[in-house]
C-alpha cells in the first residue's frame, strides 16, 4: 500500500516514506490510496489476543513494508511499560456506556498508545529508505503530546526531539512533566501564544524548503510526532477496533451490532482515527465529535463553515484548545473524493481568511457520519462530581467533556446503542479543575492537589504522576513565535 498527500496526489509514496517524512512539503497531509477492509472473521480473530497482537495485526494490513515479526516485536515493547495488561481496558459505567481509559502508559495520556511505537516505526522507516541524515522530531503539544513524545523518543539513537507548547496554556502537571523530561537528545520550550501559535510555527518551519536544506547541510531533516504524522495516527485506530473486540468478549454485543464512539477532541486526530476504522468495516453507527467552550468543530458539524474567527478560550481542559483542527484535512480529502485542488483552495482560504465552508455534498456525507456538540467549563466540572457521586468513577476534564456531550446525542437522537467514551488522561494531569468539580477548595499547586485528590478520594494516583514530586525543572525557557526557528537552530546546530 502506497500513500499521497491531501495537497498532490501526484506523489506516491511507501509507508516507510510517509513515517521518515511526517508531513509533505507542500504542507498536505498523507493518507492511503484506499481503506483496508476487515471481515467478521478478521474481528473474531482478535478478541481472543493481547492488545499488543491486535494492535500488530491491524496495522499490518497499512504497512505493507513493514514484516509481521518486525510489527510483533516493536509491539511487545511499546506497550510492555503501561501498567494494565490491555493497553486500552474497558471500564463499564452503565449498561450503555463504557470508558475506554487509554491513560494507563508511561505519562497518563492517550499520546502513549501511539508514541510508545512511533519510536520504533520511525527508526525502522529510516533503516528502510536508507536515510543517512539525523532526525529531529518537531512537536506543538497542548499538553500530552509533548510529553508522551518526549519519553518515547528519549535517547533513541540517531534522533533527537524538540517541543513548543503554549507557556500558559497547559496544566501545572502537564508543564512540569515536560519541563523535567530526562534523556541527552530532548528539549522543551514555551511559546507566548496558544496552541494554534506553536502549531502554525511549526508547520512553517517544516514548509521551508531553504530552512531544511540548511538543516540538510548540518546533517538533520525534520519529522513529526503530531498526528499529522500517519506513523502517530495508524496506532490510534487499533484501539477503536479492541474496543469491539472487548465488548464481543464481554457479551454486551453480537458481532456485526453497531456501537458509538464518543470523543474529546480538538485536533481532530483521535476522533480521525475511528473515521478510519468506520471506513475499515469496523460496524460503527455514529461518531460523536465533543468539544469544549472552543467549539470551532461543534459549528462546522452544524454549519458546514469552519471559521477560526472567534475567541479563544483557555479552558480546563487544554488538549482541546484549539482553533486550527489540522487532521480534519484528511476527512475532508476523503468526503470530497480525493480532490486534491480543492483541499488546497479551502486551506488557503483558511490561512488567508480564517474560515472555509465545503460544499452541501460534503456536509450531507458528513451529518451521517457525526454528530458534534460541546460543553463549557462549569458544564466539565459539573459533570465530573455527578459522575463521582451517582457512579464513584473519576475522570478527567476531557472526559467529562464527551460523556456530557454524549448525553446531549442521546437525547437529540434517542440513541439507546452501546457507547464507548474515549477517556484520554488521568484526572490527575487536571487535579484543580477535577477537584473544584468534587466540591473541595484548590490549593493551586499542581504536586500538592495530586496529594489533595488521592485523599479525598482514595483513588491512588498513577505512579508516574505521583513520582513528579521533587522532580528538578531542566527546561524553563519561552520565546514569541517568531522566534521558534531559532530555536530550533540552537538546539541542532
Amino acid at each position: 500500500m502506497n500513500y499521497r498527500s491531501t495537497r498532490d496526489t501526484k506523489l506516491s509514496l511507501t509507508a516507510a516514506e510517509v513515517i521518515a517524512r511526517g508531513l509533505s512539503r507542500e504542507g498536505g497531509l498523507f493518507v492511503p490510496e484506499s481503506i483496508p477492509q476487515i471481515s467478521s472473521e478478521f474481528l473474531s480473530s482478535l478478541v481472543d489476543l493481547p492488545y499488543a497482537e491486535r494492535s500488530a495485526a491491524v496495522m499490518k494490513l497499512f504497512l505493507s513494508d513493514f514484516t509481521e515479526d518486525e510489527l510483533a516485536q516493536y509491539t511487545k515493547a511499546a506497550y510492555k511499560n503501561f501498567d494494565t495488561e490491555s493497553a486500552a481496558p474497558l471500564h463499564r459505567l452503565d449498561e450503555n456506556t463504557s470508558f475506554m481509559e487509554l491513560w494507563h502508559g508511561p505519562t497518563c495520556a492517550f499520546k502513549d498508545i501511539a508514541l510508545q511505537i512511533l519510536p520504533y516505526l520511525l527508526t525502522a522507516s529510516l533503516r528502510k529508505t536508507n536515510e543517512s541524515k539525523k532526525v529531529c522530531i518537531l512537536v506543538a503539544t497542548s499538553g500530552d503530546t509533548g510529553k508522551a513524545a518526549l519519553e518515547g523518543f528519549r535517547d533513541v539513537e540517531g534522533t533527537a526531539i524538540l517541543v513548543f507548547y503554549p507557556r500558559d496554556g497547559v496544566s501545572d502537571v502537564q508543564k512540569l512533566q515536560m519541563q523535567s523530561q530526562q534523556g541527552n537528545n530532548v528539549s522543551v520550550c514555551g511559546v507566548e501564544g496558544n496552541f494554534d501559535d506553536a502549531q502554525t510555527g511549526v508547520k512553517q518551519i517544516f514548509s521551508d524548503p531553504v530552512y531544511a536544506e540548511k538543516l540538510a547541510g548540518k546533517g538533520w531533516f525534520l519529522s513529526s510526532a503530531n498526528s499529522i504524522n500517519w506513523g502517530r495516527l495508524l496506532p490510534q485506530v487499533v484501539y477503536y477496533i479492541s474496543a469491539y473486540c472487548d465488548l464481543l468478549k464481554e457479551g454486551k454485543i453480537t458481532m456485526g451490532e453497531k456501537i458509538s464512539f464518543c470523543v474529546p477532541t480538538g485536533n481532530f486526530g483521535d476522533i480521525l482515527a475511528g473515521y478510519y476504522a468506520k471506513q475499515m468495516g469496523l460496524p460503527v453507527k455514529r461518531l460523536i465529535c465533543a468539544s469544549n467552550s472552543n467549539d470551532v468543530l461543534t459549528e462546522f458539524f452544524h454549519t458546514g463553515m469552519y471559521n477560526r474567527n472567534r475567541p479563544f478560550f483557555t479552558t480546563v481542559s487544554p488538549s482541546m484548545d484549539i482553533l486550527i483542527s489540522s487532521n480534519l484535512e484528511r476527512l475532508l480529502f476523503d468526503a470530497s473524493g480525493k480532490d486534491a485542488a480543492y483541499i488546497t483552495s479551502i486551506m488557503d482560504q483558511l490561512k488567508k481568511t480564517g474560515c472555509y465552508t465545503v460544499t452541501p455534498e460534503i456536509r450531507e456525507k458528513l451529518d451521517s457520519l457525526f454528530y458534534a456538540g460541546c460543553c463549557d467549563e462549569d458544564g466539565t466540572k459539573a459533570q465530573i462530581g455527578k459522575v463521582w457521586s451517582e457512579r464513584h468513577y473519576l475522570m478527567d476534564t476531557h472526559t467529562a467533556v464527551a460523556h456530557q456531550v454524549l448525553g446531549q446525542y442521546r437525547e437529540a437522537e434517542n440513541a439507546s446503542e452501546q457507547v464507548v467514551v474515549v477517556s484520554t488522561a488521568s484526572p490527575y494531569k487536571f487535579c484543580g479543575a477535577v477537584l473544584e468539580g468534587l466540591g473541595q477548595k484548590v490549593s493551586g499547586d499542581g504536586l500538592t492537589e495530586i496529594a489533595e485528590l488521592e485523599a479525598y478520594t482514595g483513588v491512588p494516583a498513577p505512579k508516574p504522576l505521583s513520582a513528579l514530586r521533587g522532580a528538578k525543572v531542566r527546561f524553563s525557557a519561552s520565546v514569541e513565535k517568531e522566534q521558534m526557528e531559532k530555536v530550533v537552530s540552537d538546539f541542532l546546530m
